[in-house]
């Protein structure tokens, strides 16, 4: 009989005050295994970079690589922070030091080849001879992958395609799947070869895992809030006898030497790392969640300029501080923290209409969002450029709304996800421009005007 020990986390998003006391536990952990000659796999199951950390930012992911190599994680598969929030050059550069592997069986060059830096599945040797097959997978946000440059297919299509040859190498199959508890509760009915699926995305926790079938499902939450322990026994005839997961919860871990040094740390050097001068301001520009300011509507009219469209709207909520003196690119991030891109859709003149009434409802205006790729809390009233009211008459750019013509309206593209003005938005095609945030127009607008 052996035990084999896998550990994981998911979705940290760059939340570096947790990560001092996991690195803790996990080197304590790899050690005592080690002693008892059993064996461990570490993995992640993605999003563990976000751009809204300064030493995310500044290193573009490559300084959260180091810290999963410190960790000797085993391997890693990519979330859509990974994925759709860097420039093609920067994700396809980003694991050129890693000392893990990155499995991953459904990203793939445009010409269809492989990255160089994928492998769609390893084999993994237990000290004993079983065979540990991973496997990776992703959500297919294949349009705006389709953008960056990447082809990226659709996950449980690329699952039939592998399985096969996974299961006839292996003892022991595991899915690291960036997909949500929905998908993998599918996967399991539907591959009952996979006997642990680690999951993420979803930012759900499986205090001690969930069996779905045979299938043993194990999740980590978000932030580093948690990290996952997944026990197998195998037999002799290397059959698992036993399966269980738990979660460790970070804040009973141990508190590791120097903590707030080393959160400190992360933040102070990407900062540092982020301090070139973007302009001088005259005067502040002064952000209001509940009323219209010079900043709000200038980052307005810096998304229509760059989209080129007849209007836009933005919510003041994206705005999370003011601006004054001498500004860097690290204060850009700071009050503009959000992975979120320019967006285009094209509306009918009573469509654009219905739109800005919906706008005005006090319950989205004090509304409390959390993902989207928002990083703030409210969204706050609504701004607009080139919209405009006299009396009850829309005008567009100074003339009369015409109901039956289409405009262009330039948004972020969080409004576009489905959750916001649905019986408009989410029928119409948009247009995405990738890889821009939002703070990358607000940098270009004010070096114009400076």
């Amino acid at each position: 009989m052996e035990t084999i020990h896998i550990y994981h986390t998911n979705d940290v998003h760059s939340h570096l005050e947790n990560w001092p006391r996991i690195k803790q536990f996990l080197a304590i952990k790899h050690d005592r295994h080690h002693q008892k000659d059993e064996d461990v796999l570490l993995f992640d199951i993605g999003d563990f970079i976000d751009r809204w950390h300064p030493f995310t930012e500044a290193t573009r992911g490559k300084g959260n690589i180091d810290l999963l190599n410190e960790s000797h994680y085993t391997a890693v598969t990519i979330g859509n922070n990974e994925g759709v929030n860097l420039p093609y050059d920067n994700l396809n550069e980003l694991y050129e030091n890693a000392q893990f592997d990155v499995l991953l069986a459904n990203l793939y060059q445009q010409d269809g080849s492989l990255p160089s830096w994928v492998k769609p599945y390893k084999i993994y040797h237990s000290k004993k001879g079983t065979r540990v097959g991973v496997i990776g997978l992703t959500a297919p946000f294949a349009h705006l992958y389709g953008l960056l440059g990447w082809t990226v297919t659709e996950p449980i299509e690329e699952l039939k395609i592998w399985i096969g040859k996974v299961k006839a190498e292996s003892d022991v199959i595991i899915l690291l799947s960036h997909l949500g508890l929905n998908v993998d509760e599918s996967i399991a009915a539907e591959f009952p070869d996979i006997d642990v699926i680690l999951g993420s995305h979803t930012h759900h926790f499986l205090e001690k895992g969930k069996l779905v079938e045979e299938t043993l499902l194990g999740a980590a939450g978000k932030y580093g809030y948690f990290v996952g322990h997944v026990t197998l026994k195998v037999d002799e005839q290397k059959e698992i006898t036993a399966k269980k997961a738990i979660l460790y919860d970070s804040k009973d871990l141990p508190k590791a030497k120097n903590e707030q040094e080393q959160i400190d740390a992360y933040f102070t050097r990407g900062k540092a790392d982020l301090n070139q001068k973007v302009t001088t301001l005259a005067k502040p520009l002064i952000n209001d969640l509940f009323h219209e300011t010079e900043f709000s509507f200038m980052l307005c009219r810096a998304l229509r300029e760059w989209c080129n469209t007849d209007c836009a709207m933005i919510n003041a909520g994206l705005l999370l501080g003011p601006l004054s003196g001498d500004v860097t690119v690290y204060d850009l991030l700071k009050i503009c923290p959000h992975p979120i891109n320019p967006c285009v859709v094209e509306l009918t003149g009573k469509e654009l209409e219905e739109v800005y009434w919906q706008t005005k409802d006090e319950g989205l205006i004090h509304k409390h969002i959390k993902g989207l790729g928002f990083r703030g809390t409210l969204l706050g009233i609504f701004v607009f450029d080139r919209i405009s009211f006299h009396g009850d008459v829309m005008f567009i750019n100074g003339t009369e709304v015409d109901y039956e013509r289409n405009y262009s309206l330039a948004l972020p593209d969080m409004f576009t996800f489905g959750h916001f003005f649905k019986d408009i938005l989410p029928q119409k095609e948009k247009k995405y421009f990738l890889p821009e945030f939002l703070r990358d127009l607000l940098k270009r607008k004010l070096q114009i005007q400076s």
